[in-house]
């Protein structure tokens, strides 16, 4: 396969239009037989629901260029079920699992051209998403939906890669209780723009929200999830209903108990308690594994292991995770799905 000549080690993390992407609607209570296309605009009316009541819920992912030159992905069966699941919090309907997981191999097999080679530390990130569309005025779900998937070469999500960053804790809000936080819904992230834009004034890579109920629990870290090595070894994740589910955490919990050895837990985290923890990092398919130098809260900054260096925990977990998303580690069964490239 003969690659675009681009310069793969400095993407950075932002949108590069590709030929193809994929499209199926949804209408008269079913969906339709969808396909590739070349067109990267989409055709809605101005009555639609994903306009003016949030219908709208997406994925993230990626593609792998492994050093053989086969492609992988990295549980593609979890985002199947994390979209349904957010579909059906905004009463959508779910596009069909196994349906999910091939339209997904074929954006990638039509765009082979443009996954970053081995080696580069690039990846292909593909969007899913569902949006209503149709002409409703009213507040109801949408007569008519869209599911299209598209993708783009990326470099690191937060600069640097593997490096320590440092984050400032915010009183906003990222959701609310009882809300749509376990969901990967678009109003979650318009609400972080504030808070996340504050944070780089202030110097730090983004914005770390607490509970929404109490403010007394860390919940995410930016568009990621958090997690941390207390020092007594225990790997150790946030428990709570407004926590959107991070395939790449769950993945991070198997990995640290069954490959390290690690006591692991879902349980609250408490600000006043974040002294426990000998390393911290923010985890997700954008982040990776983000190290976290320290955390600014008010007038306090509290430093985990180091602000320059990765922790030894850290790094054999970033290390084991990517290892296998390259395809240089074997990981659990089921884990990697091939995909097929046939494309010239």
């Amino acid at each position: 396969m003969q690659k675009v000549d681009w310069d793969w080690e400095n993407l950075g993390f932002q949108y590069r239009r590709l030929p193809f992407r994929y499209l199926s609607v949804h209408k008269d209570g079913e969906w339709h037989e969808g396909g590739l296309t070349t067109d990267s605009t989409l055709h809605i009316s101005e009555a639609s629901t994903a306009l003016h009541y949030g219908q709208n819920c997406f994925e993230g992912m990626k593609a792998y260029q492994c050093k053989d030159g086969s492609v992988n992905l990295f549980r593609p069966d979890q985002n199947a079920k994390r979209l349904k699941a957010s579909c059906e919090r905004l009463m959508m309907p779910a596009f069909p699992e196994d349906k999910f997981v091939e339209a997904v191999k074929e954006v990638v097999n039509a765009n082979a051209k443009y996954i970053p080679p081995y080696g580069t530390g690039a990846t292909l990130y593909i969007r899913p998403l569902v949006i209503g569309v149709g002409d409703t005025i009213g507040v109801s779900p949408a007569p008519e939906y869209i599911f299209t998937i598209f993708a783009t070469p990326v470099g690191s999500y937060f600069k640097g890669g593997i490096k320590p960053a440092n984050f400032w804790i915010t009183d906003y809000d990222r959701a609310a209780p009882k809300g749509t936080g376990a969901a990967k819904v678009g109003g979650n992230y318009g609400g972080s723009l504030i808070p996340g834009t504050e944070a780089k004034k202030r110097n730090f890579a983004d914005a770390v929200y607490l509970d929404p109920a109490t403010h007394s629990k860390i919940e995410e870290v930016g568009s990621a999830n958090f997690f941390g090595i207390t020092k007594d070894n225990r790997f150790v994740t946030p428990l709570s209903p407004s926590i959107l589910p991070s395939i790449t955490k769950y993945s991070l919990l198997y990995l640290a108990k069954h490959k390290l050895g690690l006591e692991t837990s879902e349980e609250p985290v408490y600000l006043d308690q974040l002294d426990e923890f000998k390393e911290v990092g923010a985890c997700g398919t954008a982040a990776v594994i983000t190290p976290v130098g320290g955390m600014q809260y008010h007038d306090k900054f509290i430093e985990f292991y180091s602000e320059t260096e990765v922790g030894p925990v850290t790094q054999k977990l970033y290390d084991l995770l990517v290892g296998i998303q390259f395809g240089d580690v074997e990981g659990p069964e089921g884990w990697i799905q091939k995909v097929p490239i046939t494309e010239a």
